[in-house]
């Protein structure tokens, strides 16, 4: 079992933690800027991350891609998409087929 070392980090807002990935992201930072409403509030960071980093931010966005393409993106995991479906649907839509 190999377990990974932590290293002491600091970003630009100044905020010190620790990672043991090469994953960028200040967790403090991470938590300031998520937001208290709509469904990406209902995400994970990772999954958040994910969507934001590709420009989806509404759910009109969200219903252009497909179930596949959205479960490709680096950070989304499956635990999110019955989420995902939910809000879409409760908007009328639905992911592209």
């Amino acid at each position: 079992m190999t377990v990974s070392k932590k290293t002491l980090r600091v970003c630009n807002k100044g905020h010190r933690y620790y990672k043991s990935s090469d994953c960028p992201t200040c967790p403090t930072c991470a938590m300031e800027s998520a937001p208290e409403s709509g469904f990406l509030s209902e995400l994970s960071a990772p999954a958040r991350r994910a969507l934001e980093h590709e420009g989806i931010l509404t759910l009109k966005q969200l219903s252009a891609f497909s179930e596949k393409e959205i479960l490709r993106l680096h950070g989304m995991g499956p635990a999110s998409m019955p989420k995902l479906r939910a809000a879409l649907e409760s908007e009328g839509l639905a992911f592209r087929n």
